[in-house]
Formats: C-alpha cells, sequence, structure tokens
C-alpha cells in the first residue's frame, strides 16, 4: 500500500511536533514525493543531519511502500 501525502506529514509530526510541512506529490503516483519542511529543531544542524531526521521519521517506508521522497529542510 503506497502512503499518502497525509501518512508522511503524521510520521514527520511524531519526530518533529513543530514542522511546519508541505509535502507535494509530484507524478500523482503516491510513491513521488517533494516534502518542504521547517523546525526549530534544525537549528545549527547541517542538512546532512536534518535529512537524516525526517529519513529515521520515515523509517522502513523508505523503499518499500515509498520510492522517492525529495528534501528541502529549513530551520525556523
Amino acid at each position: 500500500m503506497k502512503l499518502s501525502s497525509e501518512d508522511i506529514v503524521e510520521m514527520i509530526k511524531k519526530k518533529l511536533p513543530d514542522a511546519k510541512i508541505h509535502i507535494e506529490d509530484l507524478r500523482g503516483d503516491k510513491d513521488h514525493y517533494h516534502a518542504t519542511i521547517e523546525s526549530k529543531k534544525f537549528k545549527g544542524l547541517s542538512k546532512v543531519q536534518q535529512h537524516k531526521i525526517v529519513y529515521d521519521a520515515i523509517g522502513h517506508h523508505m523503499g518499500t511502500t515509498l520510492h522517492a521522497l525529495m528534501l528541502t529542510t529549513k530551520e525556523q
């Protein structure tokens, strides 16, 4: 079963409750998304560290029920 944008937001919010999240389904197939995420928890972290937090939130879904997730992360 593929993930909806709402599912992705819910998973990220569990890890980053303060986050402002915008999800775009790039192909309309619920398999290729772009997420823009702003969070205070990103302060002082490198982009790699910020992205790791997000990918940890998605967990085992990456590569299985979710094929591609492009990230833009920003600190608030």
